[in-house]
């Protein structure tokens, strides 16, 4: 669907409105957000494998 143009007009469009200076918080705080996102999921994944093996 997308090509490598697409994502690079995009950031740098982003790059422009936020500006330069404050997209590496930008970036920092997204990648924050992605490691919280991640771990949540694990933990509920592992939560939910205990109860799936005592249903079958």
């Amino acid at each position: 669907m997308f090509g490598l143009s697409e994502p690079a007009v995009i950031l740098a469009v982003v790059a422009v409105i936020v500006g330069i200076r404050r997209l590496p918080e930008l970036t920092r705080s997204a990648g924050r957000a992605t490691r919280i996102f991640k771990s949540e999921a694990r933990a509920l994944r592992d939560e939910e494998t205990p109860e799936r093996r005592t249903r079958r």
